[in-house]
């Protein structure tokens, strides 16, 4: 099973699901060769099975992740397959994978990745008309810098345009310390691997932190 499955998921080493995912549409589908899919305990988490098999990443490390919770819902990914095992349909499977072969090997460099995006972060960049659109990035975005300005004491300068405008060094500094810090513990490459995500589909790595800490919500 782990040898038709090597070449489906995202490549040992790789750090971008986006990417990962978009090689995967080029890719000849396998054909569903399981029945039953059930989640088990498995050392200090929870793994899949496929028919009584055990489900392993693409680095053939074993697929196991924190929580219940998160092991069902990528036992749902596999159930939904139907006669091809399509990886565009199975992104927590995609994120997970990658997290677990590709960002917990590279920790740092991804950290770093993500915060480089601080620096033209979206938010500080604002349109100057028409004043709806103004009235509305003012709406949506102000609160973000807001909080990592009561938070990290992190002033963020904003621009009007797409004019290149240089942040404080000492805001960019407390923007990869929160990175990090998302980093640690037994979920920290899942974190890594999530906000790497939503960093690179919002343009915002204060956005993304500011979700990951609570500090706004999803809607």
């Amino acid at each position: 099973m782990r040898d038709d499955l090597t070449d489906l998921f995202v490549e040992a080493g790789e750090r971008n699901p986006l990417k990962a995912a978009q090689r995967d549409m080029k890719r000849p589908l396998p054909k569903r060769f399981y029945s039953e899919v059930a989640v088990a305990p498995a050392g200090d988490g929870f793994g899949l099975t496929l028919d009584g098999k055990t489900v392993h990443t693409p680095a053939r490390s074993r697929l196991i992740v924190p929580t219940r919770k998160l092991a069902e819902a990528l036992a749902e990914e596999w159930r939904a397959q139907g006669e091809f095992i399509d990886p565009a349909t199975m992104p927590k499977t995609q994120l997970v994978n990658t997290a677990l072969d590709g960002v917990s090997r590279e920790k740092e460099a991804v950290a770093a990745e993500i915060a480089k995006f601080a620096g033209s972060d979206l938010v500080c960049y604002r349109a100057g008309q028409p004043e709806s659109l103004v009235a509305e990035q003012n709406a949506a975005w102000s609160p973000v810098l807001d909080y990592f300005r009561e938070k990290y004491s992190a002033r963020f300068l904003c621009s009007e345009g797409v004019i290149f405008v240089a942040q404080p060094q000492e805001s960019l500094t407390a923007v990869l310390g929160a990175v990090q810090e998302q980093g640690q513990g037994v979920d920290g490459a899942l974190r890594l691997a999530a906000l790497h995500v939503m960093t690179t589909l919002t343009g915002s790595a204060l956005i993304a932190l500011a979700l990951a800490q609570g500090g706004m919500d999803f809607d």
